[in-house]
């Protein structure tokens, strides 16, 4: 049903006092329209978000109409997303939508003619959990070994996969099956600080990106200059409340650089966090009667890769394979020991660590400029963005304070 990017254009904007423009990744021949970005079933599913808008000269919440096609304007029940998501019986209080002003067809703000579609949080801090999956699992402690080497990853993968790759699928972290495996690995001198969160009592639980720095549907994702090996990281994001509650999720790619994080754990937030490296949306869906969390843990993740070099990637993810559940994971993020007044979007980790070469044999997959990804999900839509060094992405100027000045302008607070 939907189509696939090709033919890039670059169209340029920025994101600056009251007026916003970002630069964008659209196709010459096929812009983005609705039904490439949208869940299939769309009609009837709860669906809210972030759009700058032309008309409201600012950021605003809103809510699609998936029956019209209309973006209708939540900034009535709160001027945040974050607190939005933070009001009781909220699928209740979006029934009656006579009170939300519209403004405008969301093909509209794919187009850019009323605005530009955000990614789906604001003041919520973003969070992700690493090493959830068996397969990304190994991937890790092979950068680890590699010491963020390519050329020396496909020789360990090797010797490493056939040892670790049985032993680590279906294990439930923190159990005692679980302790066994690991003091064998330990006893095999194969232990890793990956494996001790992969399949230990603690689950690796890092900020990915800093709030209102995340890029939504359309825009460009940004990897490091410096970077010789990367990759995508196709999630699930849940919408979390301060009490820790989980009301919805989103799809997200925690852009990742495996050449900084090989050399030194401690160079994570390099790998992790840089300009335009953390990708949100398009929506997200709220947990209904047709949307339930149980069908985010039966979801399947679709990751497509597609360059100007006529490269093309594609894989499947299933939610099933992930070693830890959502809710011990929210459970060891929001607790009596770590509070998030305004809430998380929670990646949940990925089972991909792309291997498929594309340099040169045996060096595996890396991004090149260009490259198109989109991550995908029936239930949540699809995810699209082109990949460019952060340094060319549009630098991020508006803040947590622009926003506060904005909706004082706006007199919404």
């Amino acid at each position: 049903m939907w189509e696939r990017l090709s033919d890039i254009l670059t169209i340029s904007i920025s994101e600056h006092g009251s007026a916003y423009e970002e630069e964008r990744a659209v196709t010459a021949e096929h812009a983005l329209i609705p039904e490439m970005i949208l869940p299939e079933e769309a009609t009837g599913a709860l669906l809210i978000g972030r759009v700058w808008s032309k008309t409201a000269g600012g950021p605003c919440p809103v809510l699609l109409d998936s029956t019209s096609g209309q973006i209708l304007d939540l900034s009535s029940l709160a001027p945040t997303l974050s607190q939005i998501l933070e009001i009781k019986d909220l699928v209740q209080a979006l029934q009656d939508r006579s009170s939300f002003a519209p403004l405008g067809m969301l093909q509209a703000f794919l187009d850019g003619s009323a605005g530009e579609l955000l990614a789906p949080a604001d003041l919520q801090a973003i969070k992700a959990a690493g090493v959830t999956f068996a397969d990304s699992m190994l991937e890790r402690v092979i950068e680890e070994q590699a010491k963020g080497d390519p050329l020396r990853a496909q020789e360990i993968r090797k010797q490493l996969a056939p040892v670790l790759g049985d032993s680590l699928r279906g294990l439930v972290a923190g159990s005692d099956k679980a302790a066994e495996v690991k003091s064998l690995l330990q006893d095999m001198g194969l232990w890793s600080q990956y494996l001790e969160v992969g399949i230990g009592p603690d689950a690796e639980i890092f900020t990915k990106a800093q709030p209102m720095s995340a890029v939504g549907c359309g825009a460009l994702v940004g990897i490091h200059p410096k970077s010789q090996w990367n990759n995508p990281e196709p999630e699930v994001v849940l919408a979390v409340t301060s009490a820790g509650h989980i009301v919805g999720a989103t799809l997200g790619n925690d852009v990742n650089l495996r050449d900084f994080e090989g050399r030194s754990a401690l160079l994570l937030s390099k790998a992790k966090d840089n300009n335009a490296s953390c990708a949100l949306g398009p929506f997200i869906r709220l947990f209904d009667g047709k949307f339930t969390l149980e069908d985010v843990k039966s979801a399947e993740i679709s990751l497509s890769v597609t360059g100007s070099d006529g490269f093309e990637m594609t894989g499947v993810s299933p939610m099933k394979a992930i070693s830890r559940s959502p809710e011990e994971l929210v459970g060891q993020l929001v607790n009596e020991n770590h509070q998030y007044p305004d809430g998380v979007v929670f990646f949940l980790g990925t089972m991909f660590a792309p291997v498929k070469d594309r340099r040169g044999a045996g060096l595996g997959f890396t991004h090149e400029i260009g490259d198109v990804v989109e991550i995908s999900s029936p239930k949540l839509g699809r995810l699209i963005n082109r990949v460019e060094h952060s340094a060319n992405c549009p630098a991020w100027s508006f803040g947590l304070s622009a926003l506060m000045k904005n909706l004082a302008q706006r007199k919404l607070i």
